[in-house]
């Protein structure tokens, strides 16, 4: 198996990351991949594939940039750098570590993402400005005009992981993080199930950086910066796709009708905040209100307090839904 080793400072150090360069590439990803895991996966293909393979069959030479540099165990490094976990970098800012790699990087990282040597096409020297072009247009096209709802549902997992670990300890905050991983104790974190040699992360930076869509991976600058780019929950994911049905908005407004739409899954008040993006006192008035009419109930967890539809509130969105 794949494991690193976790030294206490590390870990105390270790931080969430919100990075909109990764929500980019795991879009990259999904539209690569061309399969869904879930309902919004597929309406966001829907939505977007077709203009993404238009663009790659008019650019043959960057479709096989893309499809080298995601290989099918390892990305190459220079498409999924590290993020630098000081302060809040833009897009723009982070992509530039891309278009900046050294050529001769890049093709070195091709060569083990795919696993051997190049295919004579990609041995050209602007292959990152290729790489970052891409991406540029995966995040314009396909994850900017959606990238509000998105942060507030990667706020909401980074609300939920923190409790979690404030529950109970890293094994659980970390078990269910991604498919293969989970905390071994002893400072062993095992990151998949691949026969790979152990890596001491002592004295480095680790980092976990939440994305939308159902993928992920890891990478690192070697002894400084380790990060875990992770799939947020798939209830967290789906919830706020959903549109406020208008006769449920106007019968309870909509704000208040939107708190009542997330609650098919159980929610911290925090993270409905995150969610909605109003604030605590609002999210907590609606609350107070659904309360006294039995649409939702609340149920302690931890330290949290979770709230969720009662079979009275599912009929009531069930019934808008419907129509």
């Amino acid at each position: 198996m794949g494991w690193w080793l976790v030294d206490s400072e590390t870990l105390v150090g270790s931080r969430f990351v919100v990075s909109p360069l990764a929500e980019a590439i795991a879009a990259l990803k999904l539209l690569d991949r061309g399969t869904a895991a879930h309902p919004g996966e597929r309406a966001w293909l829907g939505a977007h594939l077709p203009a993404y393979r238009e663009r790659l069959a008019g650019d043959p030479v960057t479709g096989l940039l893309v499809r080298a540099a995601l290989g099918r165990t390892w990305n190459a490094d220079f498409l999924t750098p590290t993020p630098s976990g000081e302060g809040s970098p833009g897009f723009e800012e982070e992509l530039t570590r891309i278009r900046e790699t050294p050529p001769e990087a890049a093709r070195e990282h091709l060569t083990v993402s795919l696993g051997g040597p190049l295919p004579d096409p990609l041995r050209r020297t602007d292959l990152p400005v290729r790489a970052a072009d891409v991406v540029a247009w995966v995040w314009t096209h396909t994850v900017l005009p959606d990238w509000p709802r998105r942060r507030r549902v990667i706020e909401a997992d980074i609300v939920a992981r923190t409790a979690q670990l404030g529950r109970g300890g890293w094994a659980e905050a970390l078990d269910d993080m991604r498919r293969g991983m989970r905390w071994l104790g002893e400072g062993r974190l095992q990151i998949n199930t691949r026969d790979h040699p152990p890596r001491d992360l002592s004295g480095a930076r680790l980092m976990f950086v939440p994305v939308t869509p159902r993928t992920g991976w890891v990478s690192w600058d070697e002894a400084v910066r380790y990060a875990v780019v992770y799939p947020c929950s798939g209830a967290l994911a789906e919830a706020g796709r959903q549109r406020v049905p208008e006769a449920l908005g106007a019968l309870l407004g909509p704000a208040r009708a939107a708190v009542l739409m997330l609650l098919a899954t159980p929610l911290s008040t925090t993270q409905l905040v995150a969610l909605t993006g109003q604030g605590l006192g609002s999210v907590g008035r609606h609350l107070k209100v659904l309360l006294d009419a039995r649409l939702v109930r609340r149920r302690r967890a931890g330290r949290s307090v979770l709230y969720y539809r009662t079979e009275t509130g599912d009929a009531l969105v069930a019934a808008q839904q419907d129509g």
